[in-house]
């Protein structure tokens, strides 16, 4: 769902503040954003091969560590902000070898590119799709599909251009006219502009992105000024200011020492497994229920970042999945098998009621979010339309009123229309000159050329085995839908890729035959389509509301995310080749809830046969969950709101955007307890504590957030990172203790 993100911009607003009767002060503030915007998107540095360079490095670091995670539990991060650190640490390290300065824009360069590389293996669905089309779907619906490296580069290839390319016309309407908060963009923003010292200048591009964006402080506050983003980066900066420049170098040691400790926990449990696997509750719990620890720094980390909300709702559907739910089903003997078996046991069963929560919530939530314009402005469209059919001569000159006169704003008809003409005229909407955008020519070709080479990359892979028809609908569907993920990831900072998957399967399903022996195959090619769609375009927009803030230049951010695009398709398929060489797939490090999760939706949504009474139990869920994310939907802003679990962060909760100062989803509750019930509980207890970590620091102690993501980040690589040495390890079978 999407929460209320504060007062649109209006003519009532700025007549409120006064800007709209002082004319002057307006244009002034207008000028002042012009030159800002002009004066930093014509610096050198918006684009450089050095900054190109120090980009890919990060990228390929954060693309080892998303594919060992994703594969391990689906969960993979984009690391924006750890990344603008290092790069920040990277050359300023090397500031006396510098022909010229680092600045914030290359900052914005070296983000952009490094988080265009670190989110392949979610875009290109090497920790979901591929593994399920490769090692678990069945002869009898023409698989398993063997491909070799060349194929899953092409694969890649063909899946990575064209989000990027139609994030493009999506900018100027999501990011200059209706001014969405993109939160993670913004914190990024933030947090490069007090590095850099340039935080109080940066405020002068963000002045007339009133009423629009939360003010991000420090802590995971949300607090909405009149002011909007003028106050946020005054706030913000002003908090910032003594942690920030100054302590650049304590940030870097933390990031350093914290990288350090998980990449030896991680060295260490190579040779002693049984760290990764601790009977905590007792040998019984532990063996019979799979009830055991995984005290991974890494999952300690992914928790801090997640935050308490999203952890605690995970911790309650593992309790449901795990410890009522489970031996439930094996007690009745509905699953007889193993618990720890997908097609048998306990794991399997759940699987079914988690994958109707997740489409329940799906249907719900991104319905809300597609009719929620007609719901909130309906009335006032048809009210204007009916009164046009009785003045067909008459003049309109002004804004319609939206509100009735005498609201509380205490607007009159000549308010609005003083309001109307001191807000006409050039410069209504501050951008970076033209020589500084993408041209609607590129757009335009590169959307037609990106497009075309998808239907032809995937006709190649997969042959006669999806038509052609059901590639073309897919790439359509995949356009349209990411314009809703776009959307959701502005408001809420939640781009629901998964949710955009399902309801893609479930398209699908109605359009391709069940007699069709390659039903599942077709579903989980479409589901990927739309997830590669939606994923790419909301990277570059978090990435585009960054340096719009700074006052990069967009066209060299197109490029930079082009570039890790490419690279990222190439280096995430080789290191998905890597990983599934050595380790058996699934298995005991890599157990792929991801992948069982896509085939499972897609079996399900094809009519084949489900365990005895999942059936049953999954529709119950999937009504429950339904009236809870309508009720959430409904409570938004309430003191309640909080108490009603969300049912994907229950269930899958698989991607979790930039890191920023609000890290978890804006409403983490379904999410997280689909991805409680499908993840063992050895990673969720571990993310738990992460979670209360990270409350204990902000709430209790009341510390600024910052050095706990900036500690948690390092968690995450330095297991990621080592994993690499755990790889060749187990490539030349060194034994374990």
């Amino acid at each position: 769902m999407a929460p209320d993100r504060g007062p649109p911009y209006t003519i009532e607003g700025a007549v409120a503040r006064g800007d709209a009767r002082d004319p002057a002060r307006l244009q002034r503030r207008r000028s002042d954003a012009r030159k800002y915007l002009a004066k930093h998107a014509a610096e050198g540095q918006n684009f450089t091969v050095r900054g190109v360079a120090v980009g890919l490095g990060v990228g390929i670091i954060i693309c080892f560590s998303n594919m060992y995670f994703g594969l391990q539990t689906g969960w993979i991060s984009g690391m924006t902000m750890p990344s603008s650190l290092i790069g920040f640490a990277v050359f300023k390290t090397l500031a006396r070898h510098l022909s010229y300065p680092f600045t914030p824009v290359e900052n914005v360069l070296v983000q952009t590119v490094a988080g265009a590389v670190g989110t392949m293996p979610l875009a290109c669905g090497f920790v979901g799709v591929m593994p399920a089309l490769q090692y678990l779907l069945s002869p009898s619906e023409n698989g398993p599909v063997a491909l070799g490296i060349g194929k899953l580069m092409i694969w890649s290839l063909g899946l990575c251009f064209f989000g990027v390319v139609f994030a493009v016309p999506l900018r100027r309407e999501v990011i200059i006219r209706e001014r969405l908060k993109f939160p993670s963009g913004t914190a990024t923003a933030l947090m490069i502009g007090v590095l850099h010292g340039e935080s109080k200048e940066a405020e002068v591009t963000v002045q007339e992105d009133t009423d629009q964006t939360s003010n991000l402080i420090p802590g995971g506050e949300s607090v909405r000024r009149d002011s909007g983003l003028e106050d946020e980066l005054m706030t913000a900066g002003q908090a910032l200011e003594e942690d920030g420049r100054s302590n650049w170098k304590a940030k870097a040691k933390l990031l350093v020492y914290s990288f350090a400790i998980s990449a030896l926990y991680t060295l260490m449990s190579y040779f002693i497994p049984i760290l990764r696997d601790l009977p905590v509750f007792g040998l019984p719990l532990a063996k019979n229920w799979l009830w055991t620890l995984n005290p991974s720094p890494a999952y300690v980390g992914q928790g801090i970042i997640m935050g308490p909300a999203t952890t605690l709702h995970m911790l309650l559907g593992a309790i449901i999945g795990w410890g009522v739910l489970s031996p439930l089903a094996k007690s009745k003997g509905w699953a007889p098998g193993p618990v720890d078996n997908w097609e048998h046991g306990g794991k399997g069963w759940i699987v079914w009621v988690s994958l109707a929560i997740m489409l329940a919530d799906s249907l719900v939530s991104l319905g809300w979010l597609a009719g929620r314009p007609l719901f909130a402005y309906g009335w006032q469209w048809a009210k204007k339309a009916g009164r046009g059919l009785f003045q067909f001569g008459k003049s309109t000159k002004g804004y319609t009123a939206l509100a009735p006169t005498g609201s509380a704003s205490g607007l009159n008809e000549a308010d609005l229309d003083e309001a109307n003409s001191s807000s006409e005229g050039e410069g209504a909407e501050e951008d970076a000159s033209p020589e500084h955008l993408v041209t609607k020519r590129t757009t335009i070709m590169g959307l037609i050329i990106s497009l075309l080479f998808c239907i032809y990359t995937i006709r190649l892979v997969f042959g006669d085995l999806v038509p052609m028809y059901a590639i073309v609908t897919a790439v359509i569907l995949a356009l349209l839908l990411s314009v809703m993920g776009v959307r959701a990831l502005g408001e809420t900072d939640l781009n629901p890729v998964s949710g955009i998957s399902k309801l893609t399967q479930l398209f699908f399903s109605l359009i391709i035959p069940q007699s069709n022996h390659s039903a599942v195959l077709i579903n989980l090619i479409a589901g990927a389509v739309s997830e590669a769609g939606a994923q790419q375009a909301g990277d570059l927009m978090q990435d585009l509301k960054t340096g719009h803030l700074l006052g990069a230049a967009p066209k060299a951010q197109f490029h930079g995310q082009l570039i890790g695009s490419f690279v990222g398709a190439i280096v995430s398929a080789a290191v998905y080749k890597l990983y599934t060489s050595v380790y058996p797939i699934p298995g005991d490090i890599f157990q792929v809830p991801t992948a069982y999760v896509w085939i499972f939706t897609a079996r399900l949504v094809t009519g084949k046969g489900l365990p005895p009474m999942a059936r049953e139990w999954a529709a119950g869920a999937a009504m429950v969950f339904a009236i809870g994310t309508s009720a959430r939907i409904a409570g938004k802003g309430k003191s309640w709101h909080c108490l009603i679990p969300s049912g994907i962060a229950v269930a899958v909760g698989r991607f979790t955007n930039a890191l920023s100062s609000s890290h978890s989803p804006a409403d983490p509750g379904l999410t997280s307890w689909i991805a409680g019930m499908y993840n063992t509980p050895s990673f969720t207890l571990a993310r738990t504590v992460g979670g209360l970590l990270n409350w204990y620091w902000q709430s209790y102690l009341r510390r600024e957030e910052t050095p706990a993501i900036v500690l948690a980040s390092g968690l995450i690589l330095g297991e990621g990172v080592m994993s690499i040495m755990s790889l060749i390890l187990a490539s030349l079978d060194v034994p374990h203790l």
